[in-house]
């Protein structure tokens, strides 16, 4: 008489079957071009589609072979790895094309999250869709998406800015420009420019506008902060440790009531304030 599956081999056998139900209905024949999203810092956010995705593959093309290779092992990964990164996309997009046209099947990985968002790819998706070779996006874990769905601000319109200017005058003034938004703002920012940022921010939105910092997101230290620009810089100062990690930093729009005086008055101060700090770098 047979024994009935205990948990543990219930569970293994419905990840067999699904696995089985993938090979067989989800990995077209055609030649395809994956885009596969991978964990922010929790392994667990790995998705079992993703993994048999990678595993199937004939290249993963990556930001950085070091980087991927610790991941892709740990998973049973064992795909040959291409890099493809900023300085290389260009010529390494048409190497793969020419990969794809053999009729050999891609993935697109980045360093963590989901390729593209703030990340390369670009140049290749859009070559392999021109080709009108198939373009199969893999979803799970982005870092924007994961701090706007926890942060407390409106979420049925927002922008996305990626990293704003590295130089200090050029930062204020991409943000003097979205002074008046009302949707979220999105912003990605390193750990050691967030004082930076925050100090720019203070100087275009005022102390008063509420904002949003998600720092280490999935991992043990995750922490997502928000108050009033004044005070989330004595909070930063407070604690070096709240310094650390990848930032996703989220702003509150603006209200829609500020009247004509008040916005030509704001614009004229920072109007001022960048053209004094571009003075100073010139000098």
């Amino acid at each position: 008489m047979n024994q009935p599956l205990n948990f543990a081999q219930n569970k293994a056998l419905c990840h067999y079957t699904y696995l089985i139900s993938y090979c067989e209905n989800f990995m077209p024949e055609t030649p395809s071009l994956y885009i596969v999203a991978t964990p922010i810092g929790n392994l667990g956010d790995f998705s079992a589609r993703a993994i048999e995705t990678l595993q199937n593959v004939n290249y993963i093309a990556v930001e950085d072979t070091r980087h991927s290779r610790k991941l892709l092992t740990h998973f049973g990964i064992h795909t040959p790895l291409i890099s493809l990164h900023e300085h290389n996309e260009a010529a390494r997009s048409k190497l793969l094309l020419s990969y794809l046209q053999k009729n050999l099947s891609l993935a697109l990985i980045s360093d963590a999250g989901t390729p593209l968002i703030s990340d390369p790819g670009y140049h290749l998706v859009t070559l392999v869709r021109e080709e009108k070779i198939p373009v199969i996006p893999i979803p799970g874990p982005c870092a924007l998406i994961t701090a706007l769905s926890a942060a407390g601000l409106a979420c049925d319109k927002f922008i996305f800015e990626g990293f704003l200017p590295v130089k200090n005058a050029s930062r204020q003034k991409k943000l003097n420009d979205l002074l008046y938004e009302t949707r979220t703002l999105i912003f990605y920012e390193a750990p050691h420019r967030i004082l930076e940022l925050i100090n720019d921010m203070l100087a275009v939105f005022g102390p008063k506008r509420y904002v949003v910092l998600a720092r280490e997101l999935t991992k043990i230290f995750e922490t997502i902060h928000g108050d009033s620009l004044d005070q989330l810089k004595i909070w930063l100062n407070n604690d070096k440790n709240q310094q650390k990690g990848e930032f996703v930093v989220l702003v509150k729009g603006a209200k829609h009531h500020l009247s004509h005086s008040d916005i030509e008055a704001q614009r004229i101060y920072i109007y001022y304030l960048v053209n004094c700090l571009l003075s100073k770098q010139l000098h």
